[in-house]
């Protein structure tokens, strides 16, 4: 492939690994010819020295259990095993979830006394024990000032020293903090290894549908549209689906399936119950479910790993034509799984899904060709391949490309487009389970569990949970049960967290939380009145069409406040206001009036 055709491929790529949320900007990625490398397809490649490379670029079924691959996380407080586990004989470990338990118990119920308590034990075990999980979340209450005066300097030590000893979440803190500070040397090896733990999560045939976390709020107001389709097995269309199902409605029984293996609408993870529903659905005559139940039997999730069944599952629904089965078929050709190690046969099923236009098909081809494997080694059709799977949503692609952008392995090295990628992929790690069981503890009205574990995620530089964290603070001010450096936060410690929160929320693109941060230093809420500051946050708004912004620089231009004063610039700004917002003609009217006044009547009464 020529230099210029993979060119129009690079020109302008517009994707997004999240279908992301309304009021955050989408991920915009521009790359021109600048950004191309000149690749030499020969043995002697970065892609020989380069450890970040070594690992298995297809995706595994090999993935080990999400308590693994994220140690120290709150799941068994949230989602218990449905077998009875065998007693640990860990007593530290022990002692570290019953400590969580009561931090956990105390903010939901406003509990002082239990939260000093539980605190005190995590800081023993942190300090004493050099437990790496107490010291994730003792960096967590230093990082948010709970029981603890806030301190970012200990709450980075502790984070640091947990990440050290293999905590995933610290390690997740840490990238994030050094990403705000533009330390990209260190936060890409962070993401990377992150992003890395994602992907190997990730299906072998089709792509995973994106559990998106769900934004609470709408603007100012709850986000009900968004809540009524996450209330479980609670939601009324839930419920009518799963009666269609009982009746034997082929099409809903591959939709139970999806819910529980996908842990969708609201719905916990059940691998038994999706295998039930996927078997009934091929009964009735379902293509769509045999290739689940290839994916299923390769990743041994609810039975036993089972690769002969697998590829027998994946034959049937390619037969159907469902052309994405061919990845899970050549994977196992590749990885010699169930079948002798072929990679002309592979590569012959990564075609055929590709042909038919599959993403994962492009993804699977430019791994062949990035590694030589089964084909002459070319760079360059490599990039091109990830490039149209990146277009077309496929999350592994991002993967690749953050690394060739890390190493400069076909693109040119380019540290913060790798940790901004890299991110995007870390974060759909198993860590995401907090935003599930945040949004549980919303709908069942825990607010103080829901803010807590929002805030948690906060942390990890979700900038959803930043944003509803904040908001549930503004929302239900004291039903909040946030808990401050003495006990329940005062009125003071709750704006000052609000405020935080609100603004690494506008440092990602949140426009709403950029325009409450000029509100918050415009009147003083939680903060100096500062009208440049107020200022600046409102040019940011603006930034991304926000009308409400435009329409307060009008005002501070006509007034003079934290800008020049500027009539001219004023009426621009309400002029734009109205043409973004049709909403906006009765302010931008009476405003228009009042600078007519000014311009005509300076001197006078008026």
């Amino acid at each position: 492939m020529s230099r210029s055709s993979c060119h129009l491929f690079l020109f302008l790529l517009l994707f997004s690994l999240f279908p992301f949320p309304l009021l955050a900007r989408p991920f915009v990625l521009v790359l021109s010819q600048d950004d191309l490398k000149d690749v030499q397809n020969d043995d002697a490649s970065p892609l020989d020295s380069d450890s970040s490379w070594d690992d298995d670029d297809f995706g595994g079924t090999h993935v080990k259990p999400d308590d693994e691959l994220d140690p120290g996380s709150w799941r068994r407080l949230f989602e218990p095993p449905t077998t009875l586990l065998s007693p640990s004989h860990d007593t530290s470990l022990d002692s570290y979830y019953a400590a969580v338990h009561k931090i956990i118990s105390a903010s939901n119920n406003g509990d002082s006394r239990l939260m000093e308590e539980a605190a005190a034990e995590i800081e023993t075990a942190a300090n004493t024990d050099g437990d790496p999980h107490a010291r994730s979340v003792l960096g967590f209450l230093y990082g948010m000032g709970m029981m603890r005066e806030r301190n970012k300097a200990k709450a980075f030590l502790n984070h640091y020293f947990a990440a050290e000893g293999g905590n995933a979440q610290s390690k997740m803190a840490l990238a994030y903090t050094y990403s705000r500070q533009d330390m990209h040397e260190k936060a890409v090896k962070l993401y990377a290894e992150l992003a890395e733990i994602a992907v190997n999560s990730f299906l072998i045939s089709k792509d995973s549908p994106v559990i998106e976390p769900i934004r609470i709020h709408n603007g100012a107001e709850e986000n009900k549209e968004a809540l009524k389709k996450s209330r479980g097995e609670d939601d009324e269309d839930f419920q009518i689906l799963e009666y269609q199902a009982q009746k034997g409605n082929a099409g809903a029984m591959y939709k139970m399936g999806l819910f529980y293996y996908f842990g969708l609408r609201g719905l916990r993870r059940d691998h038994t119950k999706a295998l039930m529903w996927f078997l009934k659905a091929v009964d009735k005559g379902e293509p769509r479910s045999l290739e689940l139940l290839g994916e299923i039997y390769a990743r041994g999730a609810g039975v036993e790993r089972n690769y002969t069944k697998a590829l027998e599952w994946l034959s049937l629904a390619s037969e159907h034509g469902l052309y994405s089965a061919y990845n899970g078929m050549g994977y196992l050709h590749v990885k010699g799984y169930g079948v002798e190690k072929n990679y002309t046969k592979a590569k012959e099923y990564f075609d055929k899904a590709a042909d038919n236009e599959d993403a994962g098909g492009h993804y699977n081809l430019g791994v062949m060709y990035l590694k030589g494997i089964g084909v002459k080694r070319d760079v360059k059709i490599a990039c091109k391949c990830f490039i149209v799977a990146a277009n077309a949503g496929q999350p592994k692609a991002f993967y690749q490309l953050a690394k060739m952008f890390h190493t400069g392995v076909g693109l040119k090295k380019n540290l913060p487009m790798a940790t901004a990628l890299y991110k995007l992929v870390a974060e759909r790690g198993p860590w995401s389970s907090l935003s599930r069981w945040a949004l549980e503890s919303y709908l069942k009205g825990d607010m103080g569990k829901a803010f807590l574990l929002y805030s948690r995620m906060a942390e990890l530089g979700y900038e959803i949970a930043q944003s509803n964290a904040a908001w549930i603070l503004d929302k239900y001010g004291e039903r909040s049960m946030c808990m401050g450096e003495l006990g329940v936060c005062t009125d003071a410690e709750r704006h000052q967290r609000a405020h935080s929160l609100w603004w690494q929320a506008s440092e990602q693109g949140n426009e709403h939380a950029a325009l409450l941060i000029g509100d918050a230093y415009y009147y003083g809420r939680g903060t100096v009145r500062d009208y440049e500051r107020a200022a600046e946050a409102y040019i940011h708004a603006k930034s991304q069409s926000n009308a409400q912004a435009m329409f307060n620089l009008g005002y501070m231009h006509e007034h003079g406040q934290g800008l020049p004063f500027d009539l001219h610039l004023a009426k621009r700004y309400y002029d734009q206001a109205l043409e973004l917002d049709p909403a906006a003609k009765l302010p931008v009217t009476l405003a228009l009036a009042s600078l007519w006044v000014r311009k005509n009547y300076a001197d006078s009464f008026l």
